[in-house]
């Protein structure tokens, strides 16, 4: 018995198109204010090259501070063989690898091919294109580097938990020497610590690395109980994404104005 088939062509709706009555915009203008606000703040912080430090804190914008003129730089301020037309900052050369992996996130791949480009607006919503390349074209393939940010991001976050623990120590102005205490900073940078780590360590990509470096789990319980801990933060994964975001850009705030004597360090200890 022969069964014949007919091809049948979905409709192809117009840009905004759509069958839905709820207020579908509304999530990808919250996502598109929210994200254009961080990106508009970190570009314009990252250039300044001035009021990143306080006391003993650091902004996590230009942490590890490479080359820079405070005393938390590695090797010493800019080399003498920078070009002087090239601007410099110490942010410059290192918030590429957090922005890079939020980037290439998978949770935020999905909030800004919504929000900016608009593929599709919302689901059931007609889109500006016709075609669809997926990320098997470029550019988009460059999505596969995120493992590659991953990996360079945890060292980062390393390098941003030793500056919560030197937030720690206050220089004491009578004797010149440092003594443990707790100021508002401190805190502010502690609370950035703990949503960043739950935001990387609840990675989709480490949970298949930590998954797939066994065949079973359950004959191998360290990596079990890793993949279940990265599994519950992935859980979630959007909510840490939104919040470490905030905490980040409000520690390099935090810190500016601070530097800048806007606001007054509060002591507790």
């Amino acid at each position: 018995m022969s069964v014949s088939t007919a091809p049948v062509r979905l409709p192809v709706r117009r840009f905004g198109a759509t069958g839905r009555r709820d207020a579908w915009w509304v999530q990808p203008l919250v996502v598109f204010l929210g994200l254009s606000t961080f990106l508009v703040y970190s570009t314009w912080a990252a250039f300044q090259n001035s009021h990143y430090t306080y006391g003993p804190y650091l902004s996590p914008f230009y942490s590890p501070e490479l080359f820079g003129d405070s005393p938390h730089s590695w090797f010493g301020p800019r080399p003498g063989s920078w070009p002087t037309w090239l601007p410099f900052s110490p942010a410059l050369l290192i918030l590429p690898i957090p922005g890079l992996f939020r980037l290439t996130c998978y949770y935020y791949r999905g909030a800004y091919y919504k929000a900016f480009w608009l593929d599709p607006p919302s689901c059931t919503v007609g889109e500006p294109r016709g075609s669809y390349w997926g990320e098997h074209s470029f550019p988009l393939i460059l999505q596969n580097g995120h493992r590659y940010m991953l990996f360079l991001s945890l060292a980062v976050l390393v390098v941003l938990w030793l500056d919560v623990w030197k937030a720690w120590w206050f220089v004491d102005p009578a004797t010149g020497n440092e003594r443990f205490g707790i100021g508002l900073g401190t805190l502010v940078l502690l609370a950035n610590g703990v949503l960043l780590s739950s935001y990387l360590l609840g990675c989709h990509t480490l949970r298949h690395i930590v998954g797939g470096c066994v065949d079973q789990l359950s004959r191998a319980p360290a990596a079990g109980r890793a993949y279940a801990c990265v599994s519950c933060l992935n859980r979630r994964h959007m909510l840490w994404a939104w919040c470490s975001l905030f905490s980040v850009g409000f520690s390099d705030l935090y810190v500016r104005l601070c530097s800048m004597g806007v606001w007054s360090d509060v002591r507790f200890l």
